[in-house]
């Protein structure tokens, strides 16, 4: 099974364009390649995040129409924690449902990436984390991390989480959401981090619009991570 948890220390911290650009990466290395969200809010109807992941590959949504059901699974309008977004628009989030979408894509191409709502520990239930969904479907995981002051306490727990979980970690990148803060605790974090747990750092995305320079940047990133899966 080729499957990829996105996951984050928090919500908006880059695990979209981080999907994207790996979905990418691994499309240009010969592989059948889709991603998946599981759910989203703050938006209504199809997935922003996964529209972002297709412009970056470079397909359009009429390219995988028969597949745009399983991508998008869930988008409640409230931006909020999926069970309250459920909860508050009375639809419940099924599970068995989304389980069966994504064993359906995996079927279909050599990899699938999720990419997660907010951090690893966000409630789609009251019974079930998203990292919960991860772990039965047997899915690695990969951390992206908002550099900033207090990234270390969060990607420390999120590592944890996932240990807990015997999920195993493909790695950390972390993303320097445009070089805002110290450039000392910048340049500090991914060392600690990784001197502390041990997980090894796949490298900083580059702060840019340029989606090419940003791509390219992202090359070295997308070989680790490849090599990780084998």
């Amino acid at each position: 099974m080729r499957g990829i948890f996105v996951t984050g220390t928090d919500t908006g911290i880059g695990k979209t364009i981080v999907t994207g650009l790996l979905a990418k990466f691994l499309d240009d290395q010969g592989y059948e390649v889709i991603t998946q969200k599981w759910v989203e809010t703050g938006t209504l109807g199809f997935s922003k995040d996964i529209s972002l992941h297709l412009k970056l590959l470079g397909r359009r949504k009429k390219d995988l129409k028969s597949y745009l059901n399983d991508m998008s699974l869930y988008t409640f309008k409230f931006p909020s924690s999926p069970h309250l977004g459920s909860k508050l628009e009375k639809k419940k989030i099924n599970i068995e449902k989304i389980k069966k979408s994504f064993k359906f894509l995996i079927k279909e191409f050599d990899y699938v990436i999720v990419e997660g709502v907010g951090g690893a520990l966000v409630p789609l239930n009251k019974k079930k984390l998203v990292i919960d969904l991860a772990k039965d479907l047997n899915l690695p995981a990969l951390i992206v991390v908002g550099n900033k002051l207090g990234a270390i306490n969060h990607t420390l727990l999120t590592i944890e989480a996932l240990r807990a979980r015997k999920i195993r970690i493909l790695g950390v990148i972390f993303n320097n959401l445009g070089n805002k803060g110290s450039k000392i605790i910048l340049k500090d974090n991914p060392k600690i981090i990784e001197a502390i747990s041990g997980v090894k750092s796949l490298g900083s995305l580059l702060w840019t619009k340029d989606k090419d320079l940003l791509y390219e940047s992202f090359k070295k990133i997308g070989k680790k991570i490849l090599s990780n899966l084998k």
